[in-house]
């Protein structure tokens, strides 16, 4: 009588999944015949504009583990997997970005990250990635009396846009982002690398220019130059781009890729005003990129140094980049200028700004947006100011979208400012010189 009772209520549980809506189906959710709540919460997403990432955790040393275990040790071993990696993503991560969580048969978990399309996050994803590891290590698996304790390797890609077919294009996110995890074992991961390989060798990008304007006087003072990849391709979004050339080990030449090309049309519209050029701590802290950045200046002679302002990106830790401080002082001795971008948003910012002493400080769109209906965001931005005062820095907000934020720029007497309010990226032209 009680086996009835709880089949019933089994029975009732998967009813009552079936009735939920999406969103309150994020983690393994079954694939119903009617209808996919990772689909479903996925397609949400791309529909609000925002990117979808599909971060792969898969077990290396399945295998050999399976060796050790009969087949009802590993049901419960992957059910634990499963208990402390969920929990692990409520800790760490805020819920409006877990889209879905979702196991395929013992290949791995993938989980399904939202992001905001106006926040260029794909150098935290590794952060992101790292910290789900050690906490999954640390503070779950660890306590789990095993022979041999399950390594993880894990891949990530962007759901291509592009697929009209949104199942086929979530399951080969997943394919590929599994073939990043288990880097070659998939024809997948050698196709990208091939692909990323082909772009850097035919500098297959394109440049697009964002206006960074005078809060002020509302005047052009520089811009920032963004990438995109070959057009019509999934890599021509620039988070897929650089996310892939991340982890095929192209990133350095991607990099120098989009430093020539900046200095390629600085020559041809002869720009007058500053150029902001993003570059990852792993490119500035390259034992090369001196050298190299020298050789592509005297290409394009006649370019001053103190035009171009080399942006590092605020997300990636500089620690352990044993010639990152030094190239930065090289940089500097040569003339160019450095900023600091993404503040507030990643590691450690006011450690980062003490040890690079910036020229300019970026302050993050996460910080600025809806800063006008938000008063602790403004006591952030005061605080940030404070110190870039200190440091003698000028401050950049970015991801202005608004009259009322560029407001509150105004009244804090921030000094540049970029976003959509101002101007959409676009070519860089001498137009843009005279934007109003």
């Amino acid at each position: 009588m009680v086996h009835v009772y709880v089949k019933k209520i089994k029975s009732l549980k998967n009813w009552g999944k079936i009735i939920f809506p999406a969103s309150k189906l994020i983690y393994y959710p079954p694939q119903f015949i009617l209808r996919d709540p990772v689909q479903q919460n996925v397609g949400a997403a791309l529909h609000k504009g925002n990117e979808v990432a599909v971060i792969v955790f898969s077990i290396q040393n399945l295998a050999i583990m399976k060796q050790e275990m009969d087949s009802s040790a590993c049901q419960r071993l992957w059910k634990k997997v499963r208990e402390a990696f969920q929990a692990v993503i409520r800790q760490e991560l805020p819920p409006e970005q877990i889209a879905a969580v979702r196991d395929y048969y013992q290949d791995g978990i993938a989980l399904f990250l939202n992001i905001d399309h106006r926040l260029n996050i794909v150098t935290n994803m590794d952060s992101t990635v790292q910290l789900i590891l050690e906490k999954l290590q640390a503070e779950f698996l660890g306590n789990l009396q095993l022979f041999v304790q399950p390594i993880f390797s894990t891949g990530y890609i962007f759901i291509d846009r592009q697929i009209d077919n949104l199942q086929e294009a979530i399951y080969l996110a997943y394919q590929q982002a599994l073939a990043m995890a288990r880097k070659g074992l998939k024809s997948d991961f050698n196709e990208m690398s091939f692909a990323l390989g082909k772009i850097v060798a035919n500098k297959d990008i394109r440049l697009l220019a964002q206006p960074i304007m005078d809060v002020e006087t509302n005047k052009v003072r520089a811009c920032e130059m963004l990438t995109r990849g070959p057009v019509g391709t999934s890599l021509e979004n620039p988070l897929q781009l650089f996310s892939v050339a991340r982890q095929t080990n192209h990133l350095y030449d991607l990099e120098m890729v989009v430093l020539e090309k900046t200095l390629e049309q600085i020559k041809l519209t002869t720009w007058k005003f500053d150029i902001f050029i993003n570059f990852t701590p792993l490119t500035i802290g390259n034992q090369h990129f001196v050298k190299d950045l020298k050789k592509l200046m005297n290409k394009y002679k006649g370019i001053s140094a103190s035009k171009i302002t080399i942006e590092v990106t605020e997300r990636d830790s500089i620690e352990g980049l044993e010639y990152f401080i030094s190239n930065l002082k090289l940089l500097r001795q040569i003339g160019f200028r450095v900023a600091i971008d993404d503040t507030g948003a990643g590691y450690a910012s006011l450690n980062s700004i003490s040890e690079i002493m910036p020229d300019i400080i970026k302050i993050d769109r996460s910080v600025i947006q809806n800063i006008d209906k938000n008063s602790v965001k403004e006591s952030m931005l005061k605080g940030l100011l404070l110190i870039a005062k200190e440091v003698g820095s000028v401050v950049v907000a970015e991801g202005i979208e608004s009259a009322e934020e560029a407001l509150v720029l105004s009244r804090n007497k921030v000094d540049l400012a970029q976003g959509y309010f101002y101007a959409r990226p676009t070519s860089l032209s001498n137009n843009l010189q005279t934007i109003v």
